[in-house]
């Protein structure tokens, strides 16, 4: 007795946040029918949980929406959970927080690496220097303290007066570097 295979194709997992009529897309096709992962799904339930915490939630639609997420296969059964929420102040202020951090720990870096190209001139400016009193005989005047002084002094005051961000909204101007 030879078994047919199923003509049906598969569908997803019973409470699925109501694709269990739907066909799983093995093709791959479309952003939607990708399957979701546990990020993905952790992201949404952030959202829900702000939308909650700003009201544009009750109780109630909360619990319902975070069921379906929790359960969700698919791009597809996300998107519609969050599709009618207003934008999250709360994850906006998350997202402007993250981005100060950022430049701040790229300022630095920069600022750092600015004190590595300032070392690298000062060994190079010590050895001309060097060289020089040795073709002479004699040990001369130490020149290259003007040019690292100074060089050293414009990046003391980066760190002591930074760059304003030049998007600054309160209107306090942004320093010129």
């Amino acid at each position: 007795m030879d078994q047919q295979p199923d003509p049906t194709p598969p569908t997803a997992p019973a409470g699925s946040a109501g694709s269990a009529d739907r066909p799983l897309d093995r093709s791959g096709g479309g952003p939607l029918r990708i399957r979701a992962s546990d990020s993905d799904r952790n992201v949404v339930i952030e959202r829900l949980g702000d939308a909650l915490a700003e009201g544009a939630l009750d109780t109630v639609e909360y619990n319902r929406r975070l069921e379906a997420a929790t359960t969700a296969v698919t791009q597809g059964d996300l998107a519609p959970l969050t599709a009618d929420l207003p934008e999250s102040q709360a994850a906006r202020r998350r997202a402007e927080a993250a981005r100060r951090a950022a430049r701040a720990e790229a300022d630095k870096r920069e600022w750092f690496n600015e004190w590595g190209y300032w070392g690298g001139g000062a060994l190079i400016m010590t050895v001309i220097w060097g060289i020089a009193c040795l073709r002479d005989g004699e040990l001369r005047f130490y020149w290259p303290v003007w040019p690292l002084g100074i060089w050293a002094a414009i990046l003391v005051s980066y760190a002591l007066w930074p760059e304003r961000d030049k998007d600054d909204k309160s209107g306090r101007g942004s320093g010129a570097r």
